[in-house]
């Protein structure tokens, strides 16, 4: 398959899988190893344990530290200027894909700088662009949905002060905020009383992980997959919390069952948003931002294919609305490299971010990549997710 094709497979096929572990954790899925196609919403995700997950994220961080002391580079001319060339550093390990993949995403990102949309200048107390978030993302009634559901409480806000002390060392010119990442409107694989295959997260449970950002001195974003449930049904249900300075929002369009995928079930296809819809969102927050005198919003929008949102150049951001561009696909550096290329910087919005799984990036031998190799890429990356 061709770079593209096999990103939008990959992270369809981890989508599909998740939407067994997005329940509660009474309901538990049952077990099964990740297939060649993807996996059916009624089964799990991986055979591992939690035990020996946490063994596979120590052992990806400790190679990882350990390799990045020497770091393998290689340089490339700049198509038009062979007097320039650009010269980029990937562990060592790292495949020859990875690292001619790096260089194209870093080159199409220089290309594309000189006309990259400015947007409005934001309030007072905006957090980009200067500052750079890390957050943790999941939610915690499953542990196999990210990982501030997969590790005990404790042991998930050090690794994440480790991981925010990581990116502080790697550019220590850039302030770092920690943020906890909940998905607060979570997809789910059978359709529920109302038929909107959504399940709506408690109000002691936003206030429990607003209490885990609020520790770390950090902010909580919500996130919506709204499934067959609409932005406008459930965005008003979040601003009583979005009115707190330190809250910020996210939606998913890869589980936004509307356009031309109504009535399919999440997961049985790839979602969609169109720019009117994340303008609504925009809007929204535009004026809560105006009428109770906040700092500006950050809104990020996951992406890891084009048709997640096809008309991208059309969303509007604010200077009350900041909007992040989210790489949301997993696989191996190369192909993560290519989506951020082909999705992000080739299509640009405003800011830009980047995803990053503990497990499914490194499941085939790869090294999770590290903060200095993803600081190589142009724009610099405003956001950081880890899964």
């Amino acid at each position: 398959m061709s770079g593209t094709s096999r990103t939008t497979f990959l992270g369809w096929a981890v989508g599909a899988a998740l939407l067994a572990a997005c329940a509660p954790e009474t309901a538990t899925p049952a077990g099964g190893a990740a297939a060649a196609t993807p996996a059916p919403v009624d089964s799990g995700v991986r055979p591992d344990t939690a035990a020996g997950e946490v063994g596979a994220v120590a052992s990806a961080t400790n190679a990882t530290a350990a390799a990045d002391s020497a770091p393998v580079t290689a340089s490339a001319s700049v198509a038009g200027d062979t007097s320039r060339k650009i010269t980029a550093s990937l562990l060592p390990g790292r495949k020859k894909t990875d690292m001619s993949s790096l260089i194209a995403a870093i080159r199409q990102g220089e290309k594309k700088m000189a006309a990259w949309p400015k947007g409005p200048a934001a309030g007072p107390g905006a957090l980009l662009p200067g500052n750079r978030i890390v957050a943790y993302y999941g939610n915690p009634h499953s542990k196999k949905m990210g990982v501030i559901g997969e590790y005990p409480e404790q042991q998930m806000l050090g690794m994440l002060d480790r991981t925010v002390a990581s990116w502080k060392a790697a550019d220590p010119s850039t302030p770092v905020v920690p943020a906890i990442h909940l998905v607060t409107v979570v997809a789910q694989g059978d359709p529920g009383p109302d038929k909107k295959w959504r399940r709506r997260e408690t109000p002691q449970m936003i206030e429990k992980t607003y209490g885990w950002a609020q520790s770390r001195k950090g902010v909580l974003f919500l996130d919506i997959q709204a499934s067959h449930s609409t932005l406008r049904e459930e965005l008003p249900l979040l601003l009583k919390y979005l009115e707190r300075p330190d809250v910020h929002l996210g939606v998913d369009p890869e589980f936004y069952m509307h356009h031309d995928k109504e009535g399919v079930r999440p997961s049985a296809k790839i979602g969609q948003m169109k720019a009117s819809d994340i303008n609504y969102v925009i809007q929204t927050l535009d004026q809560l931002v105006t009428q109770k005198k906040l700092p500006p919003k950050v809104l990020v929008v996951h992406r890891f294919t084009r048709l997640m949102v096809p008309d991208a150049q059309a969303i509007r951001p604010t200077k009350n609305v900041q909007v992040v561009m989210h790489m949301d696909g997993w696989g191996p550096p190369w192909l993560k490299f290519d989506s951020y290329h082909h999705y992000i910087v080739n299509e640009p919005v405003q800011y830009t971010g980047f995803k990053l799984f503990y497990h499914n990036d490194t499941k085939k031998g790869d090294a999770l990549l590290t903060p200095k190799e993803l600081l190589q890429l142009t724009p610099k990356l405003s956001y950081i997710q880890y899964q």
